[in-house]
């Protein structure tokens, strides 16, 4: 059952029906390129007729390209069709000590990226961040740029255009949006990093058939991003999914937040490195790939740090499973490069505590490694052209 708000009640008009068959058509050919048109129209079940109509209106877009023809045994050789490389998306991956701006097409291929420090002032790094754009944007002459995607690491207010909450970056209240589209002329769409990681996983790793998963990011801080019923969600002020800064312990260690004992205290990266140095090893410039390598080359004390946090992790996932009932739950996060050392720890506690009835999520590592967030910020611009999902 849905909700539905009589204000917002619009009939299907024959305008909305061609919109929906076209991006039916447009995804299929994402999905399933390269593909003819004769099987599009076995696909979707629309007449060849209106197939031929789509596809040529694509191909006029520029959003679709022929290719190669194929052979049968007889009838006409079928032209296979595929999207239009050309397309293409400026990605920016925000975090606190460092920006990633990427460049890469239509089928979330990145043909360059460049890294800049992240400046602690908002208005300094707009200022860093155009000029990087501008660099990768130089790279791609002759080709469309569709818009801007930026992953932020905190929560975004899609009705004031403003970061509203972003304790580990430190910006407050800032309009990041405006002063970017005004200087490029494109298009500019944020999402919080989580968010993009869900839509980066839904998009590119093919999981259209699982309508409930958590993403949960691990890094600095902890981000969740969730889809219930096939559906992003986002909440009042885009504030839903901050179970990082659901505190464990009211008596913990002070959070970026401002509160106490809130999970990515317990089981951030940072939480590992705070163990490591708590167990009177040096942490000086260490940072946690570093301490991944120490654990891999038998240093019991980062070993028992990282098994620390790992434990912590599982903990909080509880609340994940009990509050939301997730079919998956992905971690993405530099942690996943060891994740026979973090796995087993959290799937142990997460089945230690599955409510009577419940049933306990699968668990997985991402397989994007470091650019989940980057593919997430280039979905973030193709959704309104494609209309998949969000």
């Amino acid at each position: 059952m849905r909700v539905i708000d009589p204000k917002r009640i619009q009939g299907a008009s024959s305008e909305v029906v061609r919109d929906i068959n076209r991006r039916i058509v447009l995804n299929l050919i994402r999905t399933r390129q390269p593909i003819s048109r004769a099987d599009l129209a076995r696909l979707c079940g629309l007449q060849r007729s209106t197939i031929s109509l789509i596809v040529e209106q694509l191909i006029n877009e520029s959003w679709v390209i022929e290719g190669p023809t194929g052979r049968l045994p007889r009838g006409r050789r079928p032209t296979f069709l595929r999207l239009n490389d050309d397309r293409v998306i400026i990605g920016v991956d925000i975090r606190p000590e460092q920006t990633t701006v990427a460049l890469a097409d239509a089928n979330g291929k990145f043909t360059s990226r460049e890294v800049i420090p992240t400046p602690s002032d908002p208005k300094s790094a707009v200022d860093e961040l155009l000029q990087s754009i501008q660099r990768v944007r130089n790279s791609c002459r002759g080709k469309k740029l569709e818009g801007i995607g930026i992953s932020l690491p905190g929560r975004f207010n899609q009705g004031s255009d403003r970061l509203v909450f972003a304790p580990n970056l430190r910006w407050r209240d800032f309009d990041l949006r405006t002063p970017i589209m005004k200087a490029t002329g494109v298009e500019v769409e944020l999402e919080n990093a989580a968010n993009a990681c869900v839509l980066a996983t839904v998009w590119f790793e093919h999981m259209e058939a699982c309508r409930n998963l958590v993403v949960v990011t691990v890094s600095e801080g902890i981000g969740t991003g969730i889809l219930l019923n096939g559906q992003l969600v986002r909440g009042a002020n885009g504030m839903a999914g901050e179970f990082g800064h659901v505190p464990l312990d009211p008596k913990g260690p002070v959070c970026g937040c401002g509160g106490r004992g809130c999970w990515e205290v317990y089981a951030s990266n940072r939480a590992a490195l705070r163990y490591y140095l708590e167990s009177g090893s040096t942490t000086d410039g260490l940072t946690f790939p570093d301490l991944l390598s120490r654990a891999d080359h038998g240093d019991i004390r980062a070993v028992k740090a990282l098994e620390t946090m790992a434990h912590y992790l599982g903990r909080g996932m509880r609340m994940i499973v009990a509050g939301l009932a997730p079919e998956r739950i992905i971690v993405v996060g530099d942690l996943t490069r060891s994740w026979n050392r973090f796995g087993p720890v959290i799937e142990a506690e997460v089945q230690d505590q599955v409510l009577p009835g419940g049933s306990i999520p699968r668990l997985d590592a991402s397989g994007e490694g470091g650019m989940a967030r980057l593919r997430g910020t280039v979905g973030l611009i193709l959704q309104k052209d494609f209309g998949v999902y969000f």
